[in-house]
């Protein structure tokens, strides 16, 4: 990186500070720990005539090295192939109408509240609008560090119970959205895409943009017949780029399929993920009668569901990985 004419490849000095960042994440905390070792035992040596007179100091760094370990173990969880990599977010309302789609974008703005939360940075791929309120369907790029290891644990329907805003007789309403996670990998990828099985449909972009959202067809929506997949993006002003940008999208979830033939949990998941309604949920955040968000699959719980819908994701994503680590082992 200190070499003259490092940044007159934008993206190969991006792919490098990517790749010092990993590095980073990985060799920081041992040498924190590797120091706060040093420090507990300077802290003896200091205490060997009086030892209560540094007591409360081995306690303290004592509980710091046990939370870094801690932190460590949880890095060793993100051990796949892909883990590494950054990740596309796909959400989608499902049943419940208004709520639903209202539901989506809540849960859109849960994601990036927690990528902000980890220094992520999140680009917008495609948004769908609902009709009244919330989203239809939308596609996220959450970039850093280990983010589709982290983000693995969210694929699946999320259920919300609460009185509805949209009921003006102020019913409980029962709500569903959907959440795909893929990993975004390389151009250079081997995944063959042949042109005649590519259906490619091009709009004009909604939201933002001036008069060249509404002159230009530049939004890119490619269809994938064979698999059924559909991509679509429309966060560039030129159709060229969101053409890249969706056949990047495209060639991250056939690659996932592929995995899927060999892999029980992706099968079901692509293979036979039934409707995004009751029964399919592998969460629900309750907000009436009572406060709680609950997982289905690992029992992790808080009554803190707003904590939660801001972006405290943490204790589900560990919850998930470690019942996976577990699984292994057996």
């Amino acid at each position: 990186m200190t070499q003259p004419g490092f940044w007159d490849q934008p993206e190969r000095a991006q792919t490098i500070v990517q790749k010092k960042k990993m590095c980073v994440q990985v060799v920081e905390p041992i040498d924190a720990l590797q120091r706060l070792v040093e420090d507990g035992r300077t802290l003896v040596e200091l205490g060997a005539d009086d030892p209560t007179a540094v007591e409360a100091d081995l306690e303290q760094v004592h509980a710091q090295i046990t939370a870094g370990l801690d932190r460590l173990e949880f890095q060793l969880m993100l051990g796949g192939e892909h883990d590494h990599r950054n990740a596309i977010v796909t959400l989608q309302a499902g049943a419940g109408g208004v709520d639903a789609s209202d539901w989506a974008e809540m849960m859109l703005r849960m994601y990036i509240k927690w990528a902000a939360k980890h220094d992520y940075e999140v680009e917008e791929s495609d948004f769908q609008a609902a009709e009244e309120a919330g989203i239809k369907s939308a596609t996220i790029v959450v970039k850093g560090p280990y983010a589709y290891g982290r983000l693995k644990a969210e694929q699946g329907v999320h259920r919300l119970v609460r009185i509805s805003p949209f009921d003006g007789q102020a019913r409980r309403q029962t709500s569903f959205a959907s959440v795909e996670v893929v990993p975004e990998l390389d151009d250079d990828l081997a995944v063959e895409i042949r042109k005649e099985d590519l259906k490619v449909d091009t709009f004009r972009s909604s939201g933002a943009g001036g008069q060249h959202v509404n002159k230009t067809e530049s939004a890119i929506r490619i269809t994938h017949i064979p698999s059924g997949i559909v991509v679509a993006c429309q966060a560039e002003r030129s159709q060229h780029k969101n053409r890249e940008s969706a056949m990047k999208t495209l060639r991250s979830k056939l690659y996932q399929l592929e995995l899927a033939k060999r892999e029980a949990e992706l099968a079901k998941f692509y293979g036979d993920r039934g409707s995004i309604s009751w029964g399919n949920q592998i969460r629900s955040y309750v907000l009436q009668p009572y406060q709680m968000c609950k997982d289905l699959r690992t029992d992790v719980e808080t009554s803190d569901v707003q904590g939660v819908l801001d972006g405290d994701l943490d204790p589900y994503i560990e919850g998930y990985l470690k019942q996976r680590k577990e699984a292994a082992k057996k």
